[in-house]
């Protein structure tokens, strides 16, 4: 059984593991992805790179961060020839209910969140545990664009460029045990600077849990993201550490993450726990298996207005098939939705 240890904001100094200990760099798994365009930009490049957002609203990056840019390989998964979703649409329509049940809450309410100084504890079934600050969590790891469709389960989508590390540098690190087959996440409860936590919204017993099955999550396109739109996530996004898994509908990217354990059992999760008939612990996108209030056969691509619709097919795993299926093969989707 699982010992729950003290939630991640609550581990001293002593508690976190030596910088010397935990350092170590990783290489991508499996080299390059079949049907992803693959590269990387020259030292240096963060400042012309950022600049291709425009719109992009000026942030206040730690040092841990702004440390990391000039190494970062720009571009590293591209989204084929799809356009990027505008920041301000990508910053101010989105789901995180820490900070209200409107898509505009986030944006209005996340200003409240502290995210420095911030810890992540790795528990459970792994050889080396520990409460780690978040600088030393990533420093090990290069940066990454990715660059992702975002599917939400509730029919809306976008394309965004986040910036990241593979979860399966991490999962390597601490070392799974024989008996690790999924991983449990758990995002930070903190009524205090998170509204809606306070309000009983869908009567969600915080804090936000989600989880992948171990393979999944070691896939090289999942990843830890640190930031977006070539600077740090903003607060309503996710920040500091948020997960994204693009073949999945968007609550399984779970935001402002304190803890990963690794379990033998498959973990509860949020909305499976409120609605397992709409919310399955899969999540796979898949437009043969509607909702049960609505199709999900078609998306709306944001932006998108009443007079100048963009709505388009859902793709199969949300168009990385090629890459992920085989994590399915023999699995009935439609009852494992």
């Amino acid at each position: 059984m699982l010992i729950k240890l003290p939630r991640s904001s609550e581990c001293k100094a002593s508690e976190i593991t030596p910088e010397g200990i935990y350092l170590s760099r990783r290489a991508l798994v499996g080299g390059s992805l079949a049907g992803l365009a693959l590269g990387a930009l020259p030292r240096g490049a963060s400042a012309a790179e950022a600049s291709r957002y425009a719109d992009v609203q000026a942030g206040s990056a730690p040092g841990w961060f702004t440390d990391k840019l000039p190494d970062t390989r720009w571009q590293a998964v591209t989204a084929d020839a799809e356009a990027i979703t505008p920041y301000k649409d990508a910053t101010h329509y989105n789901n995180f209910y820490e900070f209200g049940p409107d898509k505009g809450d986030p944006a209005a309410n996340g200003d409240s969140l502290q995210t420095e100084p911030w810890s992540i504890v790795v528990d459970g079934e792994v050889a080396k545990p520990g409460c780690y600050a978040l600088e030393d969590f990533v420093k090990p790891y290069q940066l990454e664009e990715r660059i992702y469709r975002l599917r939400c389960v509730e029919a809306w989508s976008m394309v965004i460029p986040w910036l990241g590390f593979p979860l399966a540098q991490i999962l390597k690190q601490v070392q799974p045990t024989s008996k690790a087959r999924f991983v449990r996440f758990e995002t930070l409860k903190d009524p205090e600077h998170m509204p809606g936590q306070r309000s009983g919204f869908a009567l969600i017993d915080w804090p936000y849990r989600e989880g992948l099955r171990l393979d999944e999550a070691m896939h090289p396109l999942a990843i830890l993201a640190v930031g977006m739109y070539g600077r740090e996530l903003p607060n309503q996004n996710g920040a500091p550490l948020r997960l994204v898994v693009p073949w999945k509908y968007g609550f399984k990217s779970i935001k402002s993450i304190v803890r990963i354990s690794l379990v033998a059992e498959q973990p509860g999760t949020t909305w499976e726990g409120l609605a397992p008939d709409e919310y399955g612990f899969y999540a796979n996108v898949n437009p043969t298996v509607d909702h049960p209030r609505w199709s999900q056969a078609r998306e709306r691509r944001l932006p998108s207005g009443l007079f100048s619709p963009n709505v388009r097919q859902t793709q199969m795993f949300n168009g990385y098939a090629d890459e992920v299926a085989s994590l399915y093969a023999g699995l009935d989707l439609r009852k494992n939705y």
